[in-house]
């Protein structure tokens, strides 16, 4: 395989196998509506093989950040038809990450009253809300019927999503949000039936999984995961458990033909990532991690080698609209700055230069 090659990963069609990772702009407002601004961001970048949204949140318990945007409102429904429709008309392909933060969010944020978790185990740690930084909540621990209504809200987000005319969905199961704490035996420390057992902590993920698959159609649904990468309080050390974990969660997967895995992991050939994906039996979308930007060579190596699909690329994209062809004739990048990642206007959003041909 080559990285400039076209790939055809379930529903979605991709011109070319770079992958636009899902990062956290926070330019949506109170209301966690796109607006114009987020709409020329992602059209900008249609030439990348597929663009995977930021996180958006199903419901306002699920919400993790000031400004980030939302798919629970006919409003919000309706911008993102807008996104979907700028992307289209500049010829690319776009999926929505649907991300319910968990515990990893603040009453002062999701404007609830609470966040919610597995279990009644808090972060240990300041999280930043609108009035500054305070510490994190201890969450409420759902009951079996609430987990019940967060299954829906998956569902129920993901179809205003195809609704509103993206390509289909992603599914945040990474990170250390909502459905990574169910995996971890750390942050998920409850005895019913879905706590305890590795099976039993895999369980909440793969029924959501499966729900939003039978709701949008599976060829339309990706699901991301960051097997042991002891982010945010959700703690995945013991090598055998994650081992067994991962491969109860891939095995309930296994006969769905997902459209996509995307795995985070700083060992993308080793054998934990590609057991999983041997058992999933999905194209992979290969990132190797937050601290390590992803390089036109590696990525070139992790697909010319067979160890991944495609490749999600993070912060050469944030600085780099037309990335895809920077890298197809190993043009020089733009610096990205990342005083400007978060939140803000125009300014390290949308005006980074293009190539001059």
């Amino acid at each position: 395989m080559d990285l400039f090659t076209p790939a055809v990963f379930g529903d979605l069609k991709l011109s070319n196998r770079i992958v636009m990772a899902p990062l956290t702009r926070l330019r949506s407002g109170e209301e966690g509506v796109p607006g114009e601004l987020v709409a020329e961001m992602y059209a900008q970048r249609a030439s990348l093989g597929l663009l995977v949204s930021e996180g958006t949140y199903p419901s306002l318990e699920g919400r993790g950040y000031p400004g980030q945007p939302g798919i629970v409102t006919d409003e919000q429904q309706e911008a993102w038809g807008r996104v979907a429709e700028a992307v289209h008309d500049a010829g690319g392909t776009i999926v929505m990450q649907v991300m319910h933060a968990g515990r990893v969010s603040h009453a002062d944020i999701t404007g609830t009253g609470r966040t919610v978790a597995p279990s009644a185990v808090a972060i240990d740690g300041d999280v930043h809300v609108p009035s500054g930084k305070k510490r994190y909540d201890t969450p409420h621990a759902l009951t079996l019927d609430e987990l019940e209504e967060v299954r829906e809200q998956f569902v129920a987000a993901s179809k205003r999503a195809v609704a509103a005319g993206l390509d289909g969905v992603e599914i945040h199961g990474a990170n250390g949000y909502l459905l990574h704490e169910f995996l971890s035996p750390v942050s998920n420390t409850r005895t019913d039936l879905y706590g305890g057992t590795p099976e039993a902590r895999a369980r909440f993920v793969v029924e959501t999984v499966r729900a939003v698959a039978e709701a949008v159609g599976a060829g339309r649904t990706g699901l991301r995961i960051s097997p042991a990468h002891n982010i945010q309080d959700v703690w995945e050390k013991d090598a055998d458990d994650v081992a067994a974990t991962y491969a109860a969660l891939a095995g309930g997967l296994a006969d769905l033909d997902l459209a996509y895995l995307s795995v985070l992991h700083a060992d993308l050939g080793g054998a934990l990532v590609q057991d999983i994906r041997r058992r999933v039996g999905a194209p992979l979308i290969a990132n190797n991690g937050f601290g390590a930007p992803s390089t036109r060579e590696l990525a070139q190596q992790l697909v010319a080698d067979g160890i991944a699909d495609a490749v999600a690329v993070g912060r050469p994209v944030i600085a780099n609209p037309d990335l895809a062809e920077r890298w197809r004739i190993g043009a020089d990048e733009n610096e990205p700055d990342g005083s400007t990642f978060y939140g803000g206007g125009a300014k390290g959003y949308t005006d980074y230069p293009r190539l001059a041909l």
